[in-house]
Parts: structure tokens; sequence; C-alpha cells
């Protein structure tokens, strides 16, 4: 049985995928937790990949990515007045960076 080989990817991206790929920072307490070990989460959308997500990360904010682990979370059924609901699905990305690097999302755009 032989293995193929990987598709080679570029991992250079263009300005405006970039921000297309990020959505936005998630702020919650435990997010602010995981900023002491160097981590920052953000939404992303599902069909994002992790070679995506650490290009994009390093275009917009200029730091050096060790690693990125995504989160695939799938919605909840919930009733609105009786009827039933779907929540939808959303994606996470925890980007870990390499230590010397940060990303001050407190600080307003």
């Amino acid at each position: 049985m032989s293995i193929r080989p990987r598709k080679k990817v570029d991992p250079r991206i263009s300005a405006n995928r970039a921000y297309q790929v990020i959505l936005n920072p998630i702020i919650t307490e435990k997010a602010t937790q995981l900023s002491e070990f160097n981590k920052v989460v953000f939404s992303v959308p599902l069909d994002a990949n992790k070679i995506d997500i650490k290009s994009s990360i390093e275009k917009i904010y200029s730091v050096k990515v060790k690693s990125v682990n995504t989160i695939l979370l799938k919605g909840k059924v919930k009733r609105f007045k009786g009827i039933l609901g779907r929540r939808v699905d959303t994606k996470k990305a925890i980007v870990t960076l390499v230590p010397g690097n940060t990303i001050d999302l407190s600080v307003g755009a």
C-alpha cells in the first residue's frame, strides 16, 4: 500500500482573504485565561483550514504563530415560542503564539 504525498499548500495569502478567514476575536473569561499561556481565540468560517488561519494571523497582526488548534461547535436544537429551531454551527481557532509575540485585543481599533 503506497502513501500518497500531501499537496503543497502555498502559505502566502492575500490581505483580502486574510480578513475573510479571521472573523472576530472571542473575548470570554476562558479566552482571557488562555492569554496567560500566549494563546488567542478567534472565530473563523467553517471552511477555513489551519494553514489559512496561521498565515492570516501572521499577515494581519505581524506575529509568529507556533500552532493552531480548531474546534467545530455543532449548533444546538432549541425551542423558541414552542417552535423548534437550530443554532448555527461555528468554528473557533485557538492560536498559540511564539514566546515574545503578543496580540493586544483590549485596545479598540
